[in-house]
Formats: C-alpha cells, sequence, structure tokens
C-alpha cells in the first residue's frame, strides 16, 4: 500500500499522525514523487493536478503544492470564483465546485478564494429545473447548458460533492450550505442518483463507472461519496446505486478502476488492471458511515 494511502486512511478515520510520521509518509510515497515531479504551467492541467494532490492529506505542507496553489490564485482564481476557462465570463458549476473541494481539502476552506467559489454557489447554482439563475454572463449557457431549464446534473453532483467537504472543513455549521446539500441530494434521489427520469438509463457518460481521483466527469466514485458521506444508504432511492456497487464487486469490498481519464495534469492513482486499493478502502470506509 502506498503510504499517501495510509494518510487518507487515518485521515477518513480520524486518527492523529504526529508530524514526523506525516512527513516521513509523504516522502515516503511513491504517488506523490509522482504527482510532484513536474509542474502543470496550464489552467486546465492544473486543475486536475490540484485535484489529485488534494486527496492526499498534508501535501498542502509540501512546496510544489504551494506553487499550484498559488498559480492557481494567480490564474484561474476570481473575485465571484473559480474559472479555467478565461476570467468571470466563464465561470462554470463543475469547474468551480471542484476546486472548492480541493481548496477544503487542503485547508483552505476560509480563504477568500474558497470563499467566492462558494458564494457563487450560493447565489447562483440551481438545483430544480425550471428555474433561472441570476448569473448574467454566458458561459453558463455553453458547453452543454449548466444553468438551462433542465440544470446540468454534472453540476450539481459535482456541487454536492463539494459543498458536502466544505461542511466537514469548517468549524462552524452554515444553516445555508446545509439546505443547499438537502435541496441538492433530494434532486440527486428522485434520479436514483445516476438515472435519466424519462427512462432510467444512465444521465451522463462515466457516471456508472469508477475512476480516481475525480476529472470533470461525474462518476461512481464521486456519487458513492455523496451517499455515504451525506448517510442516505437508508434511502429507497440510493437502492439502484447500492446493487450497481455491489454488481461491480470483483470480490467483497473489492472493486476496480474503470476508467481512466486522460489529459495534461491528470495522474490516475491505479491502473484498471487489478483490485484499486484506493477505492476499495475508501469506498468502505464511506459506505460504513451510512450503515
Amino acid at each position: 500500500m502506498d503510504t499517501a494511502l495510509m494518510l487518507r486512511i487515518a485521515s477518513e478515520k480520524n486518527q492523529h499522525l504526529e508530524n514526523t510520521e506525516i512527513s516521513s509518509l509523504l516522502s515516503e510515497s511513491v504517488l506523490v514523487r509522482k504527482l510532484t515531479t513536474d509542474f502543470v504551467d496550464h489552467p486546465l492541467g492544473a486543475v486536475f493536478r490540484i485535484m489529485g494532490l488534494s486527496e492526499i492529506p498534508h501535501i498542502e505542507r509540501l512546496p510544489y503544492t504551494q506553487k499550484m496553489i498559488d498559480y492557481i490564485n494567480r490564474n484561474i482564481a476570481t473575485k465571484q470564483g473559480f474559472s479555467c476557462l478565461g476570467g468571470i465570463e466563464e465561470i462554470v458549476p463543475c469547474y468551480n465546485a471542484m476546486l472548492l473541494e480541493a481548496y477544503c481539502r487542503l485547508g483552505l476552506a476560509e480563504s477568500k478564494e474558497a470563499q467566492a467559489a462558494l458564494s457563487w454557489i450560493e447565489q447562483y447554482q440551481l438545483f430544480e429545473r425550471n428555474q433561472t439563475t441570476s448569473w448574467p454572463h454566458k458561459g453558463v449557457c455553453k458547453h452543454g447548458g449548466c444553468l438551462g431549464k433542465t440544470p446540468c446534473y454534472i453540476g450539481i453532483g459535482k456541487t454536492v460533492r463539494a459543498l458536502t467537504i466544505y461542511s466537514e472543513c469548517v468549524k462552524h455549521e452554515n444553516q445555508n450550505v446545509e439546505k443547499l446539500l438537502i435541496q441538492g441530494t433530494g434532486y440527486m434521489l428522485r434520479h436514483k442518483m445516476f438515472q435519466r427520469l424519462s427512462d432510467g438509463k444512465p444521465i451522463s457518460s462515466h457516471i456508472t463507472d469508477i475512476m480516481f481521483p475525480q476529472s470533470y466527469a461525474l462518476s461512481l466514485t464521486d456519487l458513492t461519496y455523496i451517499v455515504g458521506k451525506r448517510q442516505l444508504m437508508a434511502s429507497e432511492d440510493s437502492s439502484e446505486l447500492l446493487h450497481l456497487l455491489q454488481e461491480k464487486q470483483i470480490a467483497e469490498n473489492q472493486w476496480k478502476i474503470d476508467y481512466l481519464y486522460s489529459y495534461k495534469g491528470y495522474v490516475a492513482f491505479e491502473s484498471k488492471r487489478k483490485t484499486s486499493e484506493w477505492v476499495s478502502a475508501l469506498f468502505s470506509i464511506w459506505l460504513s458511515k451510512s450503515m
């Protein structure tokens, strides 16, 4: 087992580690070396690299991570949220949410950049059909219609995931965030988490695939995280998702990666060839918290 996964398991189980042990586990990790070998001087590539980095607890103490955060603050963050597609006009829900999540995991939930991303969600994100956003810029009308009459399901899923980790990271309860989480999870549960209302087919590409870490695609990993962390296992509307997870097991509580995303800056943690240690460990932890 890679030592980065040891750090993540300890974090998920709220186990205390001494600073010397943390430093040792980070320095011994093959995955950490893989993630910090080359600097990604590319906006979208920086998003995917910081997403990978943020999956590893305490990695913000490394100079490489701080350099990447500084790059994002200068090139992607805006006063109204995160945009990796060209300024405020191109802020879109999925990337804004993914970067909010990364910043929360990196201990930056209260930073002005993360708070701007949260404020954008609170003011402009839609969690229901036939609603209108007051966001004036047209980027959300392109890219498949992020906030149209039927809001993009990927944007909703990524936003619910980001708000879930935000609610875990801040030390005070945010009633507005909890209200949005209830709205978002309610919408997703009506879709059985991954199915179209019209015909029961998967809503989007890769939504039934296991991947790690996340990309812009909404995946089964994202949905399992939400169901586990929000304690939705007992809901009848989660049953189809749980059945799918059971079907995908290659042994009890063992899963493989289904889909390898490929883009500059993205680093898959494992291959598709054998059991995924990351997914198998984390799925088991997330789902056990719902039981």
